[in-house]
């Protein structure tokens, strides 16, 4: 008798933590306190604050070997922030370049819904969470396929809402703080409370409206699957005693 196949071990998960620390903490305290001509300079702290969440994606790479379209989207910003501030653009660059991550990555998911992999599945319906093998097999038993086809567009679009209203918070959040010439102390210290900003007034709406379209496609698979819920995601391995 053959054995049956090894699962695929689960994506290590990422650290939150050290992921906050590294990409929102420690980069606001330096261009906030480091800024001063008597101390790093509005450039190198720049430079310097900028290292840590180049260095954690790095290192947040080699520890899952998990690298995204976003994340590199978002790899890309970081460097963008750092040439928009050496080369001393004005501050209505920067708003655009907060305002062109979300833009792009909107795009892409709109884009992607009528190829054979849409951006949704990696951001909603995503195979380390949900038991998708199962799902299509109740999907399939049911006649059901079609209706869940109409469920994913709808939970894209939902989706791409979410990023075209992060877009929007981003360049008028950006607009509104950043009023200092760059390349001074003044300018870094309005970096690192945009910075700041960005998670209560920007990711947690943006989340909020991300977590409803999770709800509704949800929902929708267990009207069309006939699944509980909790048969839906893969079953938590026991604990060895």
């Amino acid at each position: 008798m053959t054995s049956a196949p090894a699962s695929r071990p689960p994506a290590k998960r990422e650290n939150l933590l050290l992921n906050i620390v590294c990409n929102i903490a420690l980069p606001s305290l330096i261009l906030a306190k480091l800024s001063a001509p008597e101390r790093l300079g509005p450039a190198v702290a720049l430079v310097v604050a900028l290292a840590f969440p180049l260095g954690y994606g790095l290192y947040d790479f080699t520890q899952r070997r998990a690298a995204n379209f976003v994340s590199v989207i978002g790899f890309v910003s970081v460097l963008l922030t750092g040439g928009l501030g050496l080369m001393k653009m004005e501050g209505v660059w920067f708003a655009v370049k907060e305002a062109s991550v979300p833009s792009v990555i909107a795009i892409a998911v709109w884009l992607s819904m009528r190829s054979r992999r849409p951006l949704v599945r990696q951001f909603l319906y995503n195979d380390q969470v949900i038991n998708i093998p199962k799902v299509d097999a109740a999907l399939d038993a049911r006649g059901a396929r079609a209706d869940f086809d109409r469920l994913m567009r709808t939970a894209s679009y939902w989706l791409v809402a979410s990023f075209v209203f992060s877009a929007i918070l981003n360049f008028a959040l950006a607009r509104w703080l950043l009023q200092s010439p760059t390349g001074t102390p003044e300018f870094n210290a309005e970096l690192a409370k945009m910075n700041l900003l960005s998670w209560p007034v920007i990711a947690l709406p943006s989340t909020a409206i991300m977590m409803f379209a999770l709800w509704k496609l949800l929902g929708g698979i267990t009207k069309l699957t006939g699944l509980p819920l909790e048969e839906i995601f893969h079953p938590q391995p026991e604990k060895k005693r």
